[in-house]
């Protein structure tokens, strides 16, 4: 089974929590998804978004045709609430061609579309002022940093109800392993309290308050 596979088992806050414990920050605080039933893991395909320089206009969504199927689009604009970088045209399009979802440091319009192409959306908000003439594409392919986090092409996003983590590619392994260990240990204790064991029982012998502590490396 790919990573990919792997990690879609997984729910982000296993993924989270396996990151705090190697020691990697990954949380995309603030961005959450349009409807509680979206997920999408895949290998971001990143796009930063500028303002535009007063001397050229500006559009948003021409980048679409260079991604992959299976891949998360993350889309930086500085967080930016006050205008959209993404609408109903890129979600029908992306879900026709099988992109896993996108993720926007920033917000979104057309959401009617997003939710009757159960097309995965996670954002900062909704809002209907277009950016085109207000944003420009300054970079595609590139590294791209939301929250302070720098996300590179091909780290694995992973985003559900709770959120959106990044995992950087080269650490994919180990924190799959490690959020595989965390859902095991949890659904131990589960199954202990479910059969008569009190919850502190259940979780000592576990391990349950080491699980999330930084390991030395």
């Amino acid at each position: 089974m790919s990573l990919v596979d792997r990690l879609r088992t997984l729910p982000t806050a296993a993924v989270s929590d396996a990151l705090d414990r190697i020691g990697i920050e990954g949380a995309l605080h603030g961005i959450a998804p349009l409807a509680d039933d979206f997920r999408a893991v895949g290998p971001a395909f990143t796009v930063r978004y500028a303002p535009v320089d007063g001397t050229t206009g500006g559009t948003v969504g021409d980048f679409l045709d260079d991604v992959p199927p299976g891949a998360v689009v993350v889309i930086a604009n500085d967080g930016r609430t006050d205008v959209t970088v993404w609408g109903g045209i890129m979600t029908q399009v992306a879900a026709h061609r099988g992109i896993a979802g996108t993720v926007i440091d920033g917000v979104c319009r057309d959401v009617s579309a997003s939710l009757a192409q159960q097309y995965p959306l996670f954002t900062r908000g909704r809002f209907m002022r277009t950016g085109k003439d207000r944003v420009r594409l300054a970079a595609v392919g590139e590294p791209v940093t939301v929250n302070s986090i720098e996300i590179r092409p091909g780290a694995l996003i992973c985003a559900d109800a709770d959120g959106v983590v990044a995992v950087p590619a080269a650490e994919a392994e180990r924190v799959t392993e490690t959020a595989e260990l965390i859902e095991r240990v949890e659904a131990d204790i589960v199954t202990a309290a479910r059969e008569g064991s009190g919850l502190r029982e259940a979780r000592e012998r576990y391990g349950y308050h080491r699980l999330q502590t930084r390991r030395q490396s």
